[in-house]
């Protein structure tokens, strides 16, 4: 595919189709693993789900866990971080302080997120990029070099810490692998997830101020910002803009990172399945982090190098709208699950098999592409990219697309 680039339509500088293409890519994976835990309450905690306990069970979530899982949030970040940098550019191009419209945007976000996270998922990741955003701000004046040196320590440092405490946990005693606390978990947000709207919700609540929002900051949000700065870094250097002029290079990216990341996801996914004692768990979680952003490198060269293939313009077609309404995307993914699975809906929580929830995540993107395409031919943002837009600009945007004579 020829074009790098897409004219919005609206007077601003052109998007990076292919960017938009790769968020698009993120959103898919980012869907696969929410869904297999808004699906079951057993599947978040690593037991085993009493209802399916078939081989091919077993199977899908050793995939879901090795293809998927920790690889699609660290290429989101990235791509934040990266977008990050053409937003302190066009604020530069308006004359318009970038501080304030950059606080304001965080503060969405950080609504949204809390939102999000106690009416349909508690694992919501917008609050924790709301926060991690604030740092970014106060290091948006480093040079790319002295960014990515500290990504480099801060990542070191993370996967060092997770390293050590997964051999200390492994050392234990086992009575660390008694998993009966987590069983009783299981089964109350078994019974509060059909007990209709307000009990959903209410464990939702539940949920996300008690543990999950602190494991995922202590789990994802080192690497959160790690990649945060790495796509600053990137997008300082406009290494996107054209990551097409040293196609080896790509080439190169992508076999350095497959094998390690590759063993390290094995590791993760065999650990992670329910049979395994929980005091592997932890160690295998540790290597899927360490490994985790080499496998994301190279899905990442993997997409660029397809975009200049013969599949370029079909990823074009297809994903580059979904990227560019990757927010409403992410919420509409968690409602959707949310009617299918808990007291919003339908209530079948723990009901549909792990194959199931993977054919019907694959319809509903489908679905969303379809959307995607149809919006984003009249429009000029998402639903609610115009929304946090009016927010972040302080005032209201242009909506419509204009049309072309």
């Amino acid at each position: 595919m020829g074009a790098a680039t897409t004219r919005t339509g609206t007077g601003q500088a052109d998007r990076l189709a292919h960017v938009d293409g790769l968020r698009g890519f993120a959103l898919f994976g980012i869907f696969v693993v929410n869904s297999a835990m808004i699906a079951s309450p057993y599947q978040a905690l690593g037991l085993p789900d009493p209802a399916f306990d078939a081989p091919v069970d077993a199977a899908v979530r050793w995939f879901v866990a090795c293809v998927f899982e920790t690889k699609f949030y660290l290429l989101f970040s990235f791509l934040f971080g990266y977008s990050f940098t053409l937003q302190m550019t066009a604020a530069q191009r308006s004359g318009a302080a970038f501080a304030p419209r950059f606080l304001r945007r965080l503060v969405g976000l950080a609504v949204l997120g809390l939102a999000h996270a106690m009416l349909f998922y508690p694992g919501d990741i917008l609050l924790a990029y709301a926060l991690l955003g604030l740092p970014l701000l106060a290091w948006r004046r480093l040079d790319p070099g002295r960014a990515l040196r500290r990504a480099r320590w801060m990542g070191l440092l993370a996967v060092s810490l997770w390293l050590l405490l997964g051999l200390f946990i492994l050392w234990l005693p086992g009575t660390v692998d008694d998993a009966t606390a987590y069983r009783t978990d299981a089964q109350a947000a078994l019974a509060a997830y059909r007990s209709g709207w307000a009990g959903t919700v209410l464990q939702n609540t539940r949920e996300w101020a008690g543990s999950i929002w602190w494991q995922l900051m202590l789990v994802q949000g080192p690497f959160v910002a790690v990649m945060f700065l790495v796509g600053y870094a990137l997008g300082r250097r406009e290494a996107l803009a054209d990551p097409w002029r040293e196609p080896g290079r790509l080439r190169q990216l992508l076999l350095i990172g497959l094998l390690p990341g590759l063993a390290g996801a094995a590791f993760y996914a065999t650990t992670a399945l329910p049979s395994v004692p929980i005091s592997w768990k932890l160690l295998g979680l540790a290597v899927g982090l360490a490994t985790a952003p080499l496998l994301s490198l190279s899905y990442g060269a993997a997409f660029l190098l397809l975009w200049r293939s013969a599949c370029g313009p079909c990823l074009a077609a297809w994903l580059a709208p979904a990227g560019r309404m990757a927010l409403t995307h992410y919420l509409m993914q968690s409602v959707l699950c949310a009617f299918v699975f808990t007291g919003w809906g339908l209530r079948r929580v723990s009901a549909v098999p792990p194959l199931g929830v993977l054919v019907l995540v694959l319809l509903l993107f489908g679905l969303q592409l379809l959307l995607s395409r149809w919006w984003m031919q009249r429009h000029v943002h998402g639903p609610v990219e115009g929304l946090l837009r009016a927010l972040t600009l302080a005032r209201w945007p242009r909506w419509r697309r204009t049309p072309v004579a």
